[in-house]
């Protein structure tokens, strides 16, 4: 047998990270050597997701992997991210890592980003659920046993009601047409606390809902994540957040 190629994992801390690590784990070709998160360094939260670096050490603890925080700014420009990731890329390939994996499930000009800062530095992107259509991932997510809340909603798609939901059958349905049912444009953010990849439940309690809007940047090659916000209207939205401590 072939030795398994040594990669990291983009962790979110949310369903797609979880459906995509549970799938790579039974994929003996790779060995997953770390869970890659990137935190506000301001607030201490997951970036765009605002769940606390607590509860992010507590999914990494009962997954079983080591856990390795990239601190970012609050909304460093695209140069300032890139660098920040080179060097913990730079870092992690002198420990033989040459793999990168991602939940990402169809935005193409994303995976091209990725795979493009990728190469520069020697490294290859897998893609496990690539093209798997959204509504087949969510209901596998769910059969399986995977447990997810809504931590953080777009207004620009979904109201505040939305927000502190735990994923079911009902809150698919109650989705409107035009929002993905895995969130992929952006439209909602989780926290998976249980499921197949859990030594056990993820212990927390709902806070408060809070709302949130950003400013745009002066600097107009600024974003917030390495994820395109060229939009034109791109901050003419806000988004809520339901606080898990």
């Amino acid at each position: 047998m072939s030795t398994p190629k040594k990669a990291l994992f983009n962790w979110s801390s949310g369903k797609d990270s979880a459906l995509t690590l549970y799938k790579i784990l039974q994929n003996p070709d790779y060995k997953i050597e770390c869970l890659l998160t990137s935190v506000n360094q301001q607030y201490q939260r997951i970036s765009m997701h605002g769940v606390r670096v607590e509860l992010l050490k507590a999914q990494a603890e009962n997954i079983g992997i080591p856990l390795k925080i990239m601190q970012v700014p609050e909304m460093p420009t695209m140069e300032v991210y890139e660098n920040v990731m080179m060097e913990t890329l730079t870092e992690l390939k002198e420990q033989g890592i040459k793999y990168s994996v991602f939940g990402d499930i169809f935005l193409e000009d994303l995976r091209k980003y990725r795979e493009e800062q990728l190469a520069k530095i020697g490294f290859e992107g897998v893609f496990p659920i690539w093209k798997i259509p959204s509504l087949d991932l969510i209901q596998e997510f769910i059969s399986l046993g995977f447990k997810t809340i809504v931590v953080c909603v777009n207004e620009r798609y979904l109201d505040k009601s939305f927000v502190g939901r735990i994923i079911d059958q009902n809150f698919i349905d109650d989705l409107p047409e035009n929002v993905d049912v895995c969130g992929e444009n952006g439209e909602f953010h989780t926290f998976t606390f249980d499921g197949p990849i859990f030594s056990k439940p993820i212990n927390f309690e709902i806070g408060e809902i809070v709302y949130r809007k950003y400013e745009k940047p002066t600097n107009q090659n600024s974003s917030n994540t390495a994820c395109d916000t060229n939009s034109s209207d791109a901050f003419d939205y806000g988004f809520w957040y339901c606080d898990l401590v």
